[in-house]
C-alpha cells in the first residue's frame, strides 16, 4: 500500500474539493433566488477563463489586472444574460427556463470553440516558484492559490448572505417572492444580481482551474462534475455546497487511489461521483442540508 500516494491524493482531494465547493455555490445561488438549475454553469467557467487568458496573452496585462477586468466583464455578462434572455421567461414553467440554460450551454460552447479553437492553452507563468515542499509533499503554487481563493470566496459568500443588505434581500426572495415584494424588494433585480454573482464566482473558479490545468473546451465539464456535489449538499444550501464539494473532491481521489492500487478499472475516478449522485437521490433526495418540501394533497 503506497501511503505517500494516498496522502498526496487526499491533499489534492481537499484542494480540488474546495474549488468544487466554489462552483457548487454558484449553482446554489441561482437556485435559491429563482428555483432554476443553471446547466450553463460550466460555460461560465470557460468564458471567464478564456477572457482572462486572452487579456494576458494578447495585451500582456498583469495577471491581477486581467483578473479584475475579467470579473467586471462577467458581472456585466451575467446581468445582461438575465435581463435579455431569462427575464422574459419569468412566470413560465421552470422546465422552460432549464431548457433555455441547456441551449445557452450549447451556444456558449460552440462560440468559445469558434473564437479560441479546440486546443488547450496554458496561462503565462504567474509565480516565480512553481511548487513548494510542505511536510514532504510537493504542492504546486497554483494549487495553494486555488485553496486561498476558494476560502476567500466562501468567506465572502458567508458574509454576503449574513450581513449585507443585498444578501438578506436575496434570502428573503428565496424564502418567498411575494413576501419579498411586499417588503419593497425588487425580485427582478435580485434575479439579475444572483446571475451576475454566479457568473463572477464561476469566472474566478475558471481562471484558477485554467492556471492549474490550462484552458480548453473541457473546462466546461466542471459544471457537470460539480453537480453531484450540489445534490449531495442540497440544492438550496450554501454550506451544503461547500461540504458537498469537499466530499466529492476527496471521493474522486480516493477512488483514483483504489483504482490504481487494486481494481485497475481505469475510469473509477470519473464515475465515482455519479454513483454518489444516484445513491443520494435514492436515499436522501434533498441532500445533506437541503430543505425538504412537504406538500399536502
Amino acid at each position: 500500500m503506497n501511503m505517500q500516494l494516498l496522502v498526496q491524493l487526499l491533499v489534492n482531494g481537499v484542494i480540488v474539493g474546495a474549488l468544487y465547493g466554489v462552483v457548487a455555490m454558484s449553482f446554489v445561488l441561482i437556485y435559491k433566488a429563482s428555483q432554476v438549475v443553471n446547466f450553463a454553469q460550466g460555460e461560465f467557467l470557460l468564458i471567464g477563463a478564456w477572457v482572462c487568458w486572452w487579456l494576458l496573452t494578447k495585451y500582456q496585462i498583469p495577471f491581477f489586472a486581467g483578473m479584475a477586468i475579467t470579473l467586471v466583464f462577467m458581472l456585466v455578462f451575467g446581468v445582461a444574460l438575465q435581463i435579455i434572455v431569462l427575464r422574459p421567461l419569468i412566470g413560465e414553467p421552470i422546465i422552460s427556463v432549464i431548457m433555455v440554460t441547456i441551449g445557452l450551454s450549447t451556444i456558449f460552447q460552440g462560440a468559445m470553440k469558434w473564437i479560441f479553437g479546440l486546443n488547450a492553452q496554458p496561462f503565462p507563468p504567474i509565480f516565480k516558484t512553481q511548487s513548494v515542499n510542505i511536510l514532504g509533499l510537493q504542492i504546486q503554487t497554483a494549487y495553494l492559490m486555488s485553496v486561498a481563493v476558494s476560502l476567500a470566496m466562501m468567506a465572502g459568500m458567508a458574509w454576503f448572505f449574513k450581513a449585507s443588505k443585498y444578501g438578506l434581500a436575496m434570502r428573503a426572495t428565496a424564502f418567498n417572492q411575494q413576501i419579498a415584494q411586499s417588503l419593497g424588494i425588487s425580485v427582478k433585480n435580485i434575479f439579475a444580481m444572483a446571475w451576475a454573482i454566479s457568473a463572477v464566482v464561476s469566472a474566478v473558479a475558471g481562471v484558477v482551474v485554467g492556471v492549474v490545468n490550462s484552458v480548453s473546451p473541457a473546462l466546461s465539464t466542471y459544471g457537470i462534475k460539480v453537480f453531484p456535489a450540489v445534490i449531495l449538499g442540497g440544492l438550496d444550501s450554501i454550506v451544503g455546497a461547500v461540504l458537498g464539494g469537499l466530499i466529492i473532491g476527496l471521493l474522486e481521489n480516493i477512488a483514483h487511489y483504489v483504482d490504481s492500487e487494486f481494481l485497475h478499472w481505469g475510469n473509477l475516478y470519473e464515475i465515482a461521483p455519479f454513483y454518489v449522485l444516484i445513491i443520494i437521490l435514492m436515499i436522501k433526495p434533498y441532500g445533506l442540508f437541503g430543505t425538504r418540501n412537504i406538500e399536502r394533497v
